[in-house]
């Protein structure tokens, strides 16, 4: 346990040092708080994108799914996949077309300000809520692995995401997450090696599960996956590309970059879908009384199985890796809805208020502004994350969900169509996430899943097909329904009395037209790469210690094998720092 505080001490050590290195390069303009400048490269850009849909939630709720239902966990993970498929092909290099600082100001040009405004304090109230479920997994796990109480737990973690987003504002935010990306690929791989040899192999391990490896224990029809898993393709592609969420893609240094960024994330959800889930599969085979390890969690013991299998399986140190793991997935989600809450108040409420009142503020001063709103997001984020600590009957994948179907889903959906319809109302997206909102009820609290299978003839429901059926009829809802609404909301367009035409030309043409990078981005290239590629080594040099601690010979060569890896990843940043310098495009950004 003293090695585990250890690891995950020098962890957090390595991200305030990440913070601190970029904090120069975030001081000179709310441009280079709020997004980079949208100066950054496409590795950094990718890494951030993928972080914010893992979340600690997939080492805990995901995993406690993984646990209890075998493979239908990975449909979630493969619709990320295809969704950021999507954004390569169409979204992620239009969103960088946007040129705008927040997701905010894209909704200005798109909408107008009247929508600007409303959807600026959804999305802030939005963000607190889903950052709060991310931080709240993360209390359940770490209070597990110390013994620790879930508050305490969910305080110090979230003062310590305020402190790195308030310092380095986007810069330190993207910068850290690629340093924690490698932390969870790291963790990752090694449980699933070592979980696939203990369990005798893939063959082994899908013969093996209990209950039937595809549709697991408690599901009699099979169509209830099958329906839930094209739900999800939809709904997964509404809540990551839409004008909200595109702000990972804002930082790019151009149009090509974020479409290598949005490739990236793909590849590396498609990889990761598989690979994180293999060793709570193998724990149902290992230790299929996991849950009753942590049964002072109640319902959410099976969210710990992680940890059963890596104190279990793993050598000694792993915990505290995974711990780093857990803490760096939190962190990414958290500190970058810290990050892009205080763009939107800053931009979109806080300036034209300015603005009204005649005043205006210089920029310097409005960076000030956004650090003292990011400080007051994270109090705000912790408080909301202790009251989702309360509600102990749900798990944390049905309360994940719950929030991400019931909430999320009807907000995105204007805006995602907003960027392929062009000629709605200016009441449109609001009169929209209304109605959605009206359709999450109904489901919720009058279409259940148990009135939709009487309808049907069906027997009486498990548990774990009402919540999937449950989930599908909210999707085939909105989809239908909410979508529908937006998309007839054309027929009552009329130009003549359209105030926003002109800005909403100017706003599809830009989107139209690519962004080339500016001059002089050779300098942020290399600071990129050498900062980076130092961060990296250090983070090497700290794993390779691991192969000190007493362990199987087997043990220390994992360490030793993943402290080469990240070493070589550092030494291949800092080498291509020192490449020929062949940027010399213009500004179009």
């Amino acid at each position: 346990m003293v090695i585990d505080y250890i690891v995950i001490a020098g962890y957090f050590i390595l991200v305030l040092a990440v913070g601190f290195s970029f904090t120069k390069m975030a001081k000179h303009s709310t441009s280079d708080y709020f997004r980079g400048g949208g100066r950054m490269l496409w590795w950094m850009v990718g890494s951030t994108a993928f972080m914010a849909q893992f979340s600690a939630w997939t080492f805990t709720g995901g995993a406690g799914k993984a646990f209890s239902d075998g493979f239908a966990i990975c449909l979630v993970f493969f619709a990320n996949t295809v969704a950021y498929f999507c954004g390569w092909a169409f979204f992620s290099h239009r969103f960088r077309q946007m040129r705008v600082d927040t997701p905010s100001q894209a909704i200005k040009r798109r909408f107008g300000d009247q929508n600007e405004t409303f959807f600026s304090w959804a999305l802030i109230v939005f963000s607190f809520i889903n950052a709060g479920v991310w931080l709240n997994a993360l209390g359940v796990f770490a209070s597990a692995v110390f013994e620790a109480d879930i508050a305490i737990t969910i305080i110090a973690t979230g003062l310590t995401v305020l402190f790195i987003s308030v310092l380095s504002g986007s810069w330190g935010v993207v910068a850290s997450d690629f340093v924690q990306t490698l932390i969870v690929a790291v963790v990752s791989v090694a449980c699933a090696v070592v979980a696939l040899v203990k369990v005798g192999g893939p063959v082994e391990l899908v013969s093996n599960f209990p209950g039937g490896f595809l549709m697991g224990p408690d599901m009699n029809y099979g169509l209830i996956l099958v329906g839930t898993f094209v739900f999800f393709l939809a709904k997964q592609l509404i809540t990551i590309m839409n004008m909200h969420d595109s702000f990972r893609f804002l930082n790019a240094k151009d149009s090509d970059n974020a479409r290598k960024a949005s490739l990236l994330a793909m590849v590396l959800m498609g990889v990761g879908s598989i690979i994180w889930f293999i060793p709570p599969w193998a724990a149902a085979i290992l230790y299929p009384d996991a849950a009753t390890a942590y049964s002072q969690l109640g319902d959410k013991a099976e969210d710990a199985v992680y940890l059963v299998f890596t104190r279990n399986a793993m050598p000694v140190g792993t915990v505290g890796l995974l711990m780093a793991g857990l803490f760096a997935a939190s962190m990414s989600s958290m500190d970058s809805a810290l990050n892009k809450n205080a763009g939107i108040f800053v931009r979109s409420i806080y300036q034209p208020f300015l603005k009204r009142r005649g005043r205006v503020s210089e920029d310097k001063k409005l960076l000030k502004v956004s650090r003292w709103v990011s400080l007051v997001n994270g109090i705000l984020v912790i408080a909301v994350a202790l009251y989702f600590k309360s509600l102990q009957e749900l798990s944390l994948f049905e309360l994940m969900m719950s929030v991400s179907t019931m909430i999320q889903v009807p907000l995105m959906i204007p805006l995602v169509l907003g960027l392929i319809i062009r000629k709605t109302p200016q009441w449109a997206p609001w009169v929209t996430v209304g109605l959605g909102m009206c359709v999450s009820w109904f489901v919720a609290n009058l279409f259940t899943a148990h009135v939709f299978a009487d309808m049907l003839g069906m027997p009486a429901l498990t548990d774990r097909e009402a919540v999937d059926i449950n989930l599908m009829i909210t999707l085939a809802g909105h989809i239908v329904i909410t979508a529908g609404f937006f998309c007839a909301t054309t027929l009552f367009y009329r130009e003549e009395t359209d105030q926003c035409k002109v800005e909403t030309d100017k706003f599809f043409t830009d989107l139209a037209t690519p962004v080339i990078s500016e001059q002089g981005q050779d300098n942020y290239d290399r600071q990129q790469r050498l900062k980076l590629g130092l961060m990296i080594k250090i983070m090497s040099a700290g794993m390779l210690l691991l192969v000190l601690i007493p362990n199987p010979l087997w043990g220390r060569v994992m360490f030793l094998v993943c402290a080469l890896i990240i070493f070589l990843i550092g030494v291949m940043l800092q080498k291509s720092a020192s490449s020929p310098l062949t940027n010399s495009s213009s500004a179009t950004a």
